[in-house]
């Protein structure tokens, strides 16, 4: 931290308050619309733009700076009224009668599949999905009372809706989600008070305030969605950019410091297993609800940014080393949670529409380096590479300091829940969050982060397979940058920056990913899914039923046309083909794995993006050597019959998956 008294510094956070000030009051001088009269409650009206800047990491500073005094929420406001149905709970005697049995049966008949939905679970007995359905709800609110002032008829129907709504991040991926949901969007076209729900020992849980509350980032405006989503994707970008934006500089730095290729790709290898290896710590840490997600992206593309300065500086290769591995290290928060940001404020019907478009900013990321940097090496030298990182990530940075606001729900309502304990002096108001914190430890957060993935890939067949399949891909994805050179340079004359001019075909090839994925998203699942409800999750791995060929014909029509007396745009053609067909397998994958085992989506996810880079960092090293030895054509073969195991696995999966996997679904739910 830094020294408030310091002049400079007070001199800066009053100028940054002054300005912040301002902005709040012109917002407070335009008119409001008042609530409807019908609702006794305090409908916060605010502006987005306050509320991102107070929400974001700046506005956290400047409240810490000035004991909240500027940017207050509604509850540390003058004029503020506590909702009726808290200070109604809070005055009333303690009651000790049970909640109608009517919400009991319909909350009831929301939360059965919610926890641990497997492919297993599918397929067991009925008994069997009592038991479940009894594990998932041994919290502490297990026994919630209601009060007998709550509102009547469709506000109890609000009631038994929200106060699961509350608790979405224990089934983000389940039916019971998408049952919810669907109900919630018909609930918010009219505003209605939520009922808070008071557990056996007497703490009143703090929820949204209304069925449309704006601290909701479900409930946030298109506009502000979408602004948040760009940034996150724009963040993702740009780390991704930094891992192969280093090739351009390989040839100078083997003639500078008389390095081996072997040796000059190292920096390349490092950043990626760096950025596989991040997850495993900022995963779980961004899910514990004191912390949240925006500290740790703020915290880690900070350290991003200034260690890009050094970098790009760096006079000797042992240090380029231990620096591009910080980079990797520091840049992987957006690996880790720009899904679980994504899911913050998209219902999960729609959700994937915002992950094709997260996904395809990693997916570009590596292949738009080169050309980024390929014509300015060249010029400038190699060390112009690693300025551009600096460059692209400054922006960024100053953006999400200052206008990313925290998505996460268990945070929202644990920081909620701590200023309306301040406002009435009563210690009864906690969120749900902020229970089972109190069950959390360093052990089991490193359990769920390292040990269960790990358990899982090793009695699952399936997920063990998925892991496997998509690190093979996605490393002969990053050999790519080893043979490129070896191909276009020797056989049809390229420069650098027409190298990097080459590797826009993935580009392309991604965009019709995203054109043959958003089609089958908007013609059949959404359309299916309101129809039907979710089917087993074999089913999203329909368009890897014909993607899985296009890799391996991709690589082998571009292993055996790379040659002088064939056009250049033959083997351009087949890089295009297997881009487009692996971007739409790991769309599948991203769906499918959550899918499998909901409760441990995160953890699973840091496994599979470990697993990918570990493959990832080994291509780079192997790749140049097994290209020379071999000849690319050769070569390439091998990496191609590597993708032929993907051949067969989606169709056995799709006919086979729920009765194949029984076994594995039930030692897995058996350690639980």
């Amino acid at each position: 931290m830094f020294d408030t008294r310091h002049p400079n510094i007070k001199k800066l956070l009053a100028s940054l308050a002054f300005v912040t000030l301002s902005l709040q009051t012109c917002v407070e001088l335009s008119p409001q619309v008042p609530p409807p009269s019908k609702f006794i409650y305090f409908r916060p009206q605010s502006s987005s733009m306050t509320d991102m800047l107070r929400d974001a990491p700046l506005g956290q500073v400047i409240r810490w700076a000035t004991k909240n005094k500027i940017l207050k929420y509604p509850e540390e406001r003058d004029d503020y009224d506590l909702p009726t149905t808290y200070s109604t709970m809070l005055n009333a005697a303690e009651q000790n009668a049970p909640m109608p049995s009517s919400i009991n049966t319909r909350i009831a008949s929301y939360v059965e599949p919610a926890r641990h939905r497997t492919r297993a679970s599918s397929t067991l007995s009925s008994d069997s999905e009592m038991v479940e359905t009894s594990n998932l709800e041994k919290v502490q609110t297990e026994k919630e009372e209601r009060s007998p002032y709550a509102p009547a008829d469709k506000d109890v129907e609000a009631l038994s809706l929200n106060r699961i709504r509350s608790r979405l991040e224990a089934a983000p991926y389940t039916e019971a989600r998408l049952e919810l949901e669907a109900e919630l969007s018909l609930a918010r076209t009219e505003t209605r008070p939520i009922v808070p729900v008071k557990t056996s020992d007497g703490n009143i849980l703090v929820d949204w305030y209304t069925t449309d509350d704006p601290a909701n980032p479900q409930n946030w405006s298109d506009t502000k969605r979408s602004f948040i989503s760009i940034v996150i994707c724009l963040y993702t970008f740009v780390v991704y950019t930094g891992s192969a934006i280093y090739t351009s500089s390989e040839e100078e730095l083997i003639h500078k410091w008389g390095l081996r290729p072997v040796e000059a790709s190292l920096p390349l290898s490092l950043y990626v297993l760096a950025y596989g290896m991040g997850p495993l710590i900022w995963a779980p840490l961004s899910e514990i609800p004191v912390i949240g997600r925006s500290p740790v992206y703020a915290t880690t593309m900070v350290l991003f940014t200034i260690l890009s300065l050094p970098t790009a500086m760096v006079n000797n290769f042992a240090g380029l080393l231990v620096l591009r591995f910080l980079q990797g290290f520091f840049g992987s928060p957006c690996l880790a949670n720009g899904a679980a940001t994504m899911q913050d404020m998209y219902s999960l019907l729609y959700l994937p529409y915002a992950l094709v478009a997260w996904v395809s900013a990693a997916y570009c990321g590596p292949a738009l380096g080169p050309l980024l940097s390929g014509f300015a090496v060249a010029v400038k030298g190699w060390r112009w590479s690693l300025w551009e990182i600096l460059w692209a990530a400054g922006p960024i940075f100053l953006v999400m300091f200052m206008l990313l606001p925290e998505t996460s729900t268990p945070n929202i309502l644990l920081r909620r829940a701590k200023r309306l304990r301040k406002l009435t002096g009563d210690s009864r108001l906690m969120s749900q969050s902020e229970i089972d914190q109190k069950k959390m430890s360093a052990s089991k957060i490193l359990v769920d982060a390292i040990v269960k993935p790990i358990e899982i890939t090793l009695k699952d067949p399936a997920i063990a397979f998925v892991n496997v399949y998509t690190a093979i891909i996605y490393g002969i994805y990053y050999s790519f940058f080893e043979v490129f050179p070896l191909v276009y340079p020797v056989y049809y004359g390229f420069s650098l920056g027409m190298v990097g001019v080459v590797f826009t075909c993935i580009l392309v090839a991604c965009m019709i990913g995203i054109a043959i994925y958003c089609a089958y998203l908007h013609f059949y699942l959404v359309p299916d899914i309101m129809k039907n409800g979710l089917r087993v999750q074999e089913s999203r791995l329909v368009p890897a039923l014909f993607a899985c060929f296009g890799p391996t014909i991709g690589l082998f029509l571009f292993g055996w046309t790379a040659r002088e007396s064939i056009h250049w745009i033959a083997p351009t053609v087949g890089i295009t083909i297997y881009a487009a067909s692996v971007f739409i397998v790991m769309q599948c994958v991203f769906v499918y794995v959550p899918l499998s085992y909901p409760h441990y989506a995160a953890s699973l996810f840091a496994g599979n993006d470990f697993l990918r880079s570990a493959f990832a960092c080994g291509s780079i090293l192997f790749g140049r050597p097994l290209f020379v030895n071999l000849g690319v054509g050769k070569g390439v073969s091998v990496l191609g019959g590597l993708s032929v195991i993907g051949l067969s696995s989606p169709w056995a999966k799709l006919g086979l998956g729920p009765g194949l996997y029984v076994t594995a679904g039930q030692w897995v739910m058996g350690d639980q």
